[in-house]
């Protein structure tokens, strides 16, 4: 694998499948690390950060975590190709944004399952992303990663406070848990409030499909904890397994039949024009495209339409975006370029149906 081929196909997060893969599109587990005897990112040298990266990518690579893994050196990637991993959810923005004086990376395994970012806001985030409703599996998963790194590397830890961490929410446990969910039917009927409130209850981030700072835009909610510490692994694992997601997933489920029962004719409405568009139109935005996309989703998962598969709206949530389509074409595009380049994408991808 190689980051020129990626814009090619989706990873195994993309697959469709998963328990509840029809509302949760992915589940994420994220780690933060840091080596013991270097100052975080942000106070650490220039020759420190060096130092951290060169450690780092050498244990990662020689320790076996992932079939194939390969390493992208972000300070020798083009623009395009930082953007290109931000699509992919294998670096944050600000990892991608970060200047060119700090030397960074991340390692990727084959099916874009594990990724490992090194010296973004802290030195080491431990990524594994699966298809649909797998936390326990994701956790399992990293759970193992992390104990195979934590013997090669010496982490930052505290008895009294845990893993350290540059940013004081993550204390403790260092964990990340979230899921990516599709809330079409929420949004509709005008319910997504449940949501919002829902997570400010349980003290939760509900975000945009690309994390903090973006909109949910397509019906994608990104709901992850945001405190780590005095709260064990598998205590913030089993609010998510079997009280947060389940409670979302409700509501979605009830607001979809609500759409059937009272209101079939404006649900068909919106699938086939989406339906529509998708298959004709000349010139479409990233963000259009995007809430056509969700309501053809919600078709399929409701039978509205049978002839797409979930892997392939899903790989077109993720080709829709403008470093995948410009990588697609092989070329730069200017906006408008892009909008008549992301059109003709589209229809030869459901053409081919």
């Amino acid at each position: 694998m190689s980051l020129g081929r990626m814009a090619d196909h989706g990873g195994e997060w993309l697959g469709g499948t998963g328990p509840e893969s029809d509302i949760v599109l992915s589940s994420r587990v994220r780690l933060a690390r840091n080596l013991a005897g270097f100052p975080f990112v942000n106070r650490a040298t220039n020759r420190q950060q060096l130092d951290i990266l060169q450690q780092c990518r050498e244990q990662v690579l020689q320790g076996n975590l992932a079939d194939d893994m390969i390493w992208a050196d972000l300070n020798d990637c083009d623009q395009l190709e930082r953007q290109l991993l931000v699509e992919r959810h294998l670096i944050s923005r600000q990892h991608a944004k970060a200047s060119d004086d700090l030397p960074r990376g991340v390692a990727v395994g084959a099916n874009e399952s594990v990724s490992i970012m090194v010296n973004e806001e802290d030195h080491l985030r431990i990524q594994v992303l699966r298809s649909g409703m797998q936390l326990t599996e994701t956790f399992n998963q990293i759970n193992q990663l992390d104990d195979a790194l934590e013997q090669r590397l010496d982490f930052a830890y505290s008895k009294q406070y845990g893993y350290l961490t540059a940013c004081p929410t993550n204390v403790g446990t260092g964990i990340r848990v979230s899921v990516m969910m599709h809330l079409p039917a929420l949004k509709l009927t005008g319910e997504i409030d449940k949501v919002r409130r829902a997570a400010k209850d349980m003290h939760l981030a509900v975000r945009g499909m690309f994390g903090e700072g973006s909109d949910a835009i397509g019906d994608l909610y990104q709901i992850s904890n945001q405190t780590t510490l005095g709260r064990g692994e598998q205590e913030i694992l089993a609010d998510f397994q079997h009280t947060v997601v389940p409670q979302i997933i409700a509501y979605e489920k009830q607001a979809r039949q609500a759409l059937i029962r009272q209101k079939p004719t404006l649900l068909d409405d919106k699938i086939w024009r989406a339906w529509a568009t998708l298959t004709h139109a000349r010139l479409l935005r990233t963000d259009e495209v995007l809430v056509l996309l969700s309501h053809l989703r919600l078709g399929v998962n409701l039978s509205r339409v049978d002839k797409i598969s979930m892997r392939t709206i899903n790989e077109l949530f993720l080709m829709n975006q403008p470093a995948h389509l410009q990588k697609i074409v092989g070329t730069e595009l200017d906006p408008v370029q892009r909008r008549e380049a992301r059109a003709t994408l589209i229809r030869q991808r459901l053409a081919a149906l």
